[in-house]
């Protein structure tokens, strides 16, 4: 401690402020908290800097950095609106990339309801079915696309069938607490540490979606920059990052 406290009182005599710890706001798309809250410490261990998250629907989130949000990156869950801020002059300039990119599944808790080829949808044997907001969350948007392609949205719709959630995560909760019967979500929301998904599902085919590439920012205004410069490229490069995104249903693009 008193060889600690002798360094210290050095460096500032020298008029060296020593380097402390970054605390970096993160704005982060609701299907990605799970996985970044397994990220933050092992960044923390790597860099000393901490994360703070903050989650939500991209749409939301994006809303609140253009009023003025105090947030230093951005991990949407599409790049429509890292785009946006790119754009807007909101975004620091080249920092914007795709860190993941996300798969849907028709889930339950339920073992048998959902089959391994979505008949169900088709099917009169369940009474609400959950999708996040279409105007605000890419999941959302990717599940009403798959039920276009089905000719079902307009008519679930119609008979009042469809329950829109906030966001990914309340979408999940509308399954999970039996306030829907299935719902469309992010695979990572429903995979196990063993790779397993309880209950009952359906991976939906690439082909009937857009790719839910999601993109990531750095804000202009954060006061971080070379702490938010050194998550990205730790989030972009690192292979353990880049294996834990795996390892939660995601693929990447290295």
């Amino acid at each position: 401690m008193r060889r600690v406290a002798f360094v210290l009182i050095a460096l500032l005599g020298a008029g060296v402020t020593p380097a402390l710890p970054a605390e970096l706001h993160v704005a982060v798309a609701a299907n990605f908290t799970g996985p970044l809250q397994k990220l933050a410490p092992m960044f923390e261990q790597a860099s000393g800097n901490k994360l703070i998250i903050s989650p939500g629907s991209s749409g939301q989130l994006y809303t609140q950095i253009k009023q003025g949000a105090p947030f230093d990156v951005f991990l949407s869950a599409d790049t429509d609106k890292p785009r946006q801020l790119e754009s807007e002059g909101l975004s620091v300039p080249d920092s914007r990339f795709i860190y993941a990119v996300g798969s849907l599944v028709l889930w339950s808790p339920k073992p048998d309801l959902v089959d391994d080829d979505g008949k169900i949808l088709k099917a009169p044997s369940y009474r609400f079915i959950g999708v996040a907001n279409p105007q605000t969350a890419p999941y959302g948007t990717a599940a009403q696309q798959v039920l276009t392609q089905l000719g079902l949205w307009d008519r679930l719709n119609q008979e009042h069938r469809i329950v829109i959630g906030e966001n990914i995560t309340q979408t999940w909760q509308f399954a999970a607490t039996g306030n829907a019967d299935l719902a469309f979500v992010a695979l990572s929301q429903v995979l196990g540490e063993d790779g397993r998904i309880s209950g009952s599902s359906w991976r939906v085919p690439q082909s009937m979606y857009e790719p839910i590439e999601q993109g990531a920012v750095i804000i202009a205004s954060t006061h971080e920059k070379a702490a938010a410069t050194a998550f990205m490229s730790w989030l972009r490069t690192d292979p353990a990052a880049l294996a834990a995104i795996r390892a939660a249903g995601y693929r990447t693009a290295n």
